[in-house]
């Protein structure tokens, strides 16, 4: 069953490879969306997908890419957007 989870993470993920880190894991779980920055220093993503498979992203959300320091990862569901694929919005 196809769910949509708007999801934001804080803490040191800018300026280490976050966005495209979370563009290779999203391609690799078959997850549609984006990530991108956010003025307040955190890190927002739009992913539609299985719900397993984004159970997964969320999982490797809490870790991030090695030089990133997780402190909060927050999800809520949303409406489904039919995203065609998975981007890094600029």
């Amino acid at each position: 069953m196809l769910k949509h989870y708007n999801i934001t993470v804080t803490g040191k993920v800018q300026g280490v490879w976050y966005r495209k880190s979370t563009s290779i894991k999203a391609l690799e779980l078959n997850i549609t969306g984006y990530v991108k920055n956010q003025s307040d220093g955190s890190v927002y993503i739009e992913s539609e997908g299985d719900i397993d498979q984004l159970k997964k992203l969320l999982n490797w959300c809490a870790e991030g890419p090695e030089f990133a320091i997780v402190e909060t990862v927050s999800f809520e569901e949303s409406t489904i957007r039919s995203f065609e694929k998975f981007e890094i919005h600029y």
